[in-house]
């Protein structure tokens, strides 16, 4: 048994991968977070981090160790892309596509999990009007 007591809330860290793995926009240091854009489902996204269960933490720890071990993979492939075939090996043409695919529904996952919006990177390619 671990004489070190669990932690009960997220750490500054954590927080920045769940916003990151989120779609949402780093904070800094805080100097004009009211005038975010997209200012309800920020606060919405802090609120959920800072309100979570001891259970609950344990989950989206499991979830950020997941999402950090997927992020390497796109980059771990890209040592493949010059082999087309070797030996009895045949390169999958799709698998920098697919390591994507997994790593971003795992990220969903996490969104759903929070009970939140994907934060506005996630559509970074639309025209967003703030009104």
């Amino acid at each position: 048994m671990s004489d070190v007591a669990p932690q009960t809330e997220l750490t500054a860290g954590e927080k920045v991968d769940i916003r990151r793995y989120c779609w949402y926009p780093l904070l800094g240091n805080g100097h004009g977070f009211g005038f975010f854009c997209d200012y309800s489902n920020r606060c919405s996204i802090e609120y959920r981090m800072n309100t979570l269960s001891s259970e609950e933490i344990n989950v989206v720890r499991r979830m950020l160790t997941t999402l950090m071990s997927l992020e390497t993979g796109p980059a771990a492939s890209a040592s493949n892309l010059d082999t087309d075939k070797a030996s009895v090996w045949t390169h999958n043409k799709d698998e920098v596509a697919q390591r994507i695919g997994l790593f971003n529904q795992q990220r969903f996952e996490l969104v759903r999990f929070l009970g939140v919006r994907p934060g506005p990177a996630w559509q970074s390619t639309d025209i967003r009007l703030v009104v």
